[in-house]
């Protein structure tokens, strides 16, 4: 299983053309809306940053190129990839594929052999709004661990069935069956009755503000 690089895959090139004021107005709207993401000054960003509250004035407003080190620094002081900031330079959509046999194992807390949770990929981005993943559980004499998160989650069973827990009650699910639930309710595998169990999930994170 390989590790999934999350570039975007195009279809053909752009053939969108823009200025070297276009790239420093692009750069400044992103860095300012990351700085104001976390809530920050001018000058409490330039101090994580450890650059010059005028040269954070400056590329906010789009009135010089920042080298490729202090766009690191800006980077790591806001959170966020590089390429971040380049964002809407270019109308051409991310495409995510993962090709079968290529897909990226995710280890959870708590997790055991014959648990095998497969990442199917996202789109890039500060925070992300989909995780779709391919579960595989083997072994029906675990005792499985119940997880929380954020947004809503939906179920698909493709192979085998199994009692899902969801708060207090258990639910059988069956080849075919789907399920959706929100996460913050405490949720998952209480006993695999027919191995092995493959489902697709998808979690659906709820937007940034």
């Amino acid at each position: 299983m390989a590790t999934v690089d999350d570039q975007a895959v195009s279809s053909s090139s752009s053939s969108s053309s823009f200025s070297s004021d276009d790239v420093c107005r692009v750069v400044g709207e992103r860095v300012r809306d990351a700085r104001r993401t976390l809530g920050l000054t001018m000058a409490q960003f330039a101090e994580v940053a450890e650059i010059s509250l005028g040269m954070v004035s400056k590329i906010e407003h789009g009135q010089t190129s920042p080298s490729l080190s202090t766009l690191t620094r800006l980077a790591h002081a806001a959170g966020v990839p590089i390429t971040a900031f380049f964002r809407g330079l270019d109308e051409e959509h991310d495409v995510v594929i993962v090709r079968a046999g290529e897909r990226m194992e995710i280890l959870h807390e708590g997790s055991r052999p014959g648990h095998v949770y497969e990442d199917l990929g996202s789109l890039r981005g500060r925070t992300r709004i989909i995780e779709p993943m391919m579960v595989t559980l083997e072994s029906a004499d675990d005792v499985f661990p119940l997880f929380q998160h954020e947004g809503v989650e939906f179920l698909h069973i493709l192979e085998g069935s199994m009692e899902y827990g969801y708060g207090p009650r258990n639910y059988l699910l069956e080849t075919g069956d789907t399920i959706q639930i929100h996460g913050e309710v405490a949720h998952g595998p209480v006993r695999l009755v027919d191995l092995p169990v493959r489902f697709l999930s998808v979690k659906v994170f709820p937007a940034a503000e």
